[in-house]
């Protein structure tokens, strides 16, 4: 227990570090507040319920994982992110792919969340029905975070140009559902097992 809470309070620290990082001089101030406010609402919520339902220590490493991609691509902007602007040149792409593993990364992490909230909190624990549910709600998010990408073009018009991302790709809104359903597959069939194992030290500390 006492190295679990010693892992969340360098969680916490990088955490902070990133989300500092983030916000000096980003590319575009409207841009960045719109990719870390889920961020934030997502770790103030863990904070606010720590007391009350701790969650595995994946599921914490994994939400500071996906913070630090939006901090990044706050910071940035999904389509001038440096490192997959280099990748694209090198390998001659198309366009700078960050955006879409910020959406991979938008099915593989909630999967675990999700994962996690359904084994402890509902009848589905050991259920056939479980992995189905774990990847329609993580499409579910996807198609929510898309809609509120289309509200936010609506309402700002081409102040949204950078946190939409298409770089001039029709399809973009398809390919992020397509990429955050794969990533969630890939999550529930490659992580289960050692997440499963942390669900186990839960129940017998408990």
């Amino acid at each position: 227990m006492l190295k679990e809470h010693r892992s969340l309070i360098i969680f916490l620290l990088l955490f902070s570090t990133v989300l500092i990082w983030s916000a000096i001089h980003p590319h575009d101030r409207f841009t960045w507040w719109l990719e870390v406010i889920p961020a934030l609402i997502g770790v103030f919520i863990l904070l606010l319920t720590y007391r009350f339902f701790q969650f595995t220590i994946l599921v914490y490493f994994l939400v500071l994982v996906h913070a630090s991609i939006l901090f990044i691509g706050g910071h940035y902007t999904y389509a001038e992110m440096p490192l997959f602007n280099w990748f694209r040149d090198i390998w001659d792409l198309d366009r700078n792919y960050y955006d879409r593993l910020g959406h991979f990364a938008q099915g593989f992490i909630p999967a675990i969340i999700i994962r996690e909230l359904l084994i402890r909190t509902s009848p589905l624990q050991g259920s056939k029905w479980l992995p189905v549910t774990v990847i329609c709600i993580c499409l579910a998010i996807s198609a929510t975070y898309e809609l509120v990408e289309f509200t936010v073009a609506l309402l700002t018009g081409e102040a949204a140009e950078a946190f939409l991302g298409t770089q001039g790709d029709v399809w973009d809104t398809q390919w992020d559902m397509l990429l955050a359903l794969i990533g969630s597959i890939i999550s529930y069939i490659t992580l289960r097992f050692i997440h499963s194992r942390q669900l186990q030290k839960i129940v017998m500390r408990d």
